[in-house]
């Protein structure tokens, strides 16, 4: 017989003992845990329009402290969710919960064999360090999201990622062989494809892997038919869980099943993947179109010649990074209009030049515009970044209203496309959503958009609400999914009855309670969901107040506020190389020392003093100072963040008022007046550092520096920069134009010879 579905009981959470949890936590786990206002702020929301502060934060050290973690939650009755990378945008990463962080310490690459092109991993590995690491082998995980810089492999399997690439390896859950997985109750196995006779097996041995298979067969017969029947046959199905994948003609792959399910079932632990070769050369056509309707009705045309990623973007994209963005590559592109980015591929360069320019034989053919072809990787790399930072430069524009999800990511058939586009376009238009760009994944019917919605108002969360429902009943009418890659999570787990229907809605519910018949594992997400327009970020009620600040905010309406806000959580400051942020997150790998966590924080804190958010002591917070304490004002995310936030700035801003009016630490008076007293220090600085290298007033030095006496006190050079320019003789006839440089102090008075050969440069 099968389980209930699982009915989320209204009203508050059940409480949970919190001291009680921490002390077991802390003497059973190995890992960090942390229940500090800090951390629980840090990890309050995600990419999404929700927030919900967790209970905690743990994060193991190894996959059998995370096992460990689950036990002392289910003796303790606690809420569960498995995090990533925590770039979800429909909610799937926030709850009121204990998060589990594997990105820290669980990411190791366990095995490799290239024969089965398969791979075994730690759910914490993130893509790129994963796909660096099968560099020798020519082989490649194959689903890469915009954000495979930093998204993690359990959170792919948790959300169903796609990407650029899956016009060629498809969605993780096809390239997915097996899963080792952990039950809310304890029960811990490896699921994947079953035969009749793995099934058989199974049975024999009995026990709880043998109760959830005899369940899940028993789910299949039951909802065989509306299985066959209600699931779109698109490529980019992502919404709902897979119970397509329990048929027997895709091999009642369980691991399959479990794929995209956003930690509402279980919690994986290891998987092992199904790799492919890399594509070895490639070449990048871009057509341009009179629209992106236009565009889109050559997705057809395009696919028969079988692109290694077939993306589009339309015209106001191009526009908005134009605004904020030194991209090089948008010179290559023509004003107006609409683009597909087309990528072929070959064994050689030839081979993908060839096929490039049967492309653009056929395009031209029929009548498109203007082509571009990029074969050199340095170009097509510049060209992908347009793509890639396609979601911050349509999040922050300067001159228009903030855009966000909520309805970023539905998908149609690939021969529909062209008129979903006009009909999305026409509700666009209904709403005031005109000036709304386009982009995505074309070769798969995926469309991505932020909308300018006004989630600050009960008529701007009515329309909200009224806008996903009709968008809802749109794709619907087309055949399509709700997500094409995101997930549902909060944003869309309330709709997809509308997708599904009563009977398969039922399922999903019956399918939650074989595996998690309390209701522990990310509750209130896909099944059972929270409302679409609860636990959002802003809501109604959000009124951040308007601060006396010593900085001027000019682009963001002169408010603090605003401009902590920029932060739209898409984790690219938790890169692990690459760019120049964020540098204090390269470190130490954790949260609250990204961009991301900081804003974070400092949201937290605003939100405190209005709506008792986290955070409820304002400037005075110890742990916003904390956070920032490593942040090292290089402004790296400045120009590095694709919405160009500058924590640098709110780093000052913070402590200008957490100081006001008392003492600062020594470290804070020693390196304020360090220029000038490296001023004096330049005039003897042989002697200086005889004084301050001589062991005991080099810690006395330290002391009163307040300097950790770990550190060498650095030594003053014997001539500073400024001295060495001023004496020198110029090179060259200064007909190349003139260079400003501005050294600081620790280049002018410590370290010369970094400025001396920028002048050589």
């Amino acid at each position: 017989m099968l389980p209930q579905p699982v009915v989320r009981a209204p009203g508050p959470v059940p409480e949970v003992d919190v001291a009680g949890l921490v002390a077991d936590l802390r003497a059973e786990v190995d890992g960090e845990v942390r229940f500090d206002v800090g951390s629980r702020a840090a990890y309050s929301t995600d990419a999404s329009n929700y927030r919900q502060v967790p209970l905690g934060v743990v994060v193991p050290r190894t996959v059998e402290a995370g096992v460990a973690a689950v036990a002392v939650c289910r003796r303790r009755g606690a809420s569960l969710v498995s995090r990533g990378g925590g770039t979800s945008l429909a909610g799937q990463c926030t709850n009121t919960a204990v998060v589990l962080d594997w990105s820290k310490y669980c990411h190791r690459l366990l095995e490799v064999d290239p024969g089965a092109r398969t791979c075994l991993v730690e759910p914490g590995i993130v893509l790129d360090s994963l796909n660096a690491q099968l560099a020798s082998t020519g082989l490649e995980y194959g689903p890469s999201p915009a954000t495979h810089s930093r998204c993690t492999l359990g959170g792919m399997l948790g959300n169903n990622s796609c990407g650029a690439t899956a016009q060629r390896t498809g969605k993780v859950v096809d390239n997915v062989v097996e899963l080792e997985v952990l039950l809310y109750d304890g029960s811990r196995f490896w699921v994947g494809e079953t035969s009749d006779e793995q099934y058989a097996e199974i049975q024999r041995r009995g026990g709880r892997q043998a109760e959830v298979y005899r369940q899940l067969r028993s789910l299949r017969e039951e909802y065989l038919a509306d299985i066959r029947t209600r699931y779109p046959d698109i490529p980019r199905r992502v919404s709902g869980y897979n119970l397509d994948s329990l048929l027997p003609e895709k091999g009642f792959h369980i691991g399959q099943v479990l794929v995209g399910s956003e930690g509402t079932l279980v919690t994986v632990l290891r998987a092992r993947l199904r790799l492919v070769p890399v594509v070895r050369a490639s070449a990048l056509v871009f057509v341009n179109y009179p629209d992106i309707a236009a565009a889109a009705d050559d997705v057809m045309r395009v696919l028969e010649h079988q692109p290694v990623t077939l993306e589009g973007i339309d015209d106001r994209l191009v526009a908005n990074e134009r605004k904020q963005q030194q991209l090089v590559g948008l010179r290559e592109i023509p004003e107006g209009g609409a683009w597909l980015m087309i990528q072929m591929g070959g064994d050689t360069p030839q081979q993908a030049r060839a096929a490039a320019n049967r492309l653009i034989t056929a395009v031209r053919g029929g009548g498109s515009g203007t082509v571009h072809e990029f074969t050199d990787p340095a170009d097509e790399r510049q060209m992908w970044q347009i793509r890639e930072a396609a979601l911050g430069a349509t999040a922050q524009v300067r001159g228009a209203d903030r855009t966000w999800p909520g309805w970023e990511d539905s998908a149609v058939a690939p021969e529909k496309l062209g008129s979903y586009l006009r009909d999305l376009r026409r509700l666009f238009d209904e709403y005031g959503f005109g000036q709304t760009s386009v982009y995505g994944h074309f070769g798969q019917g995926c469309v991505h958009t932020r909308i300018p919605f006004q989630l600050t108002t009960a008529d701007g969360v009515a329309r909200f609400r009224s806008f996903l429902e009709r968008a809802a009943d749109l794709v619907v009418s087309y055949g399509g999914s709700f997500s094409g890659e995101h997930g549902d999570g909060q944003a869309r787990g309330e709709l997809l009855p509308k997708m599904y229907g009563s009977r398969l809605m039922r399922a999903f519910g019956q399918l939650k309670a074989i595996f998690d018949p309390g209701d522990r594992m990310n509750p209130g997400k896909t099944v059972s969901p929270y409302p679409l327009d609860s636990h959002l970020r802003l809501g109604a009620d959000y009124h951040h107040p308007s601060l006396r600040t010593t900085f001027a905010y000019p682009d963001d309406q002169g408010s603090f506020a605003n401009a902590v806000l920029r932060c739209v959580g898409v984790g690219q400051c938790r890169r692990h190389d690459g760019g120049v942020m964020c540098p204090s997150y390269m470190v130490t790998r954790e949260e609250e020392h990204s961009t991301r966590g900081r804003s974070r924080l400092l949201f937290e804190m605003l939100d405190g003093s209005v709506r008792g958010g986290s955070i409820d002591d304002g400037w005075r917070s110890d742990a916003v100072r904390d956070a920032l304490d490593l942040c090292l004002a290089c402004k790296g995310c400045k120009a590095d963040c694709p919405v160009n936030v500058d924590m640098a700035t709110y780093k000052a801003e913070f402590l200008s008022h957490h100081y006001a009016g008392r003492l600062r630490p020594r470290a804070h008076y020693s390196m304020g007046w360090l220029p000038a007293l490296a001023a004096v220090a330049g005039v003897a600085p042989g002697a200086v550092n005889a004084l301050t290298q001589a062991p005991g007033l080099g810690r006395l030095a330290k002391f009163v520096g307040g300097i950790d006496q770990h550190r060498d006190v650095p030594t003053f050079a014997a001539q500073s920069f400024q001295r060495w320019f001023a004496d020198r003789t110029p090179a060259g006839n200064g007909h190349r134009g003139e260079v400003l440089l501005w050294p600081d102090t620790f280049t002018n008075r410590f370290h010369p010879g970094v400025a001396q050969a920028a002048v050589e440069v």
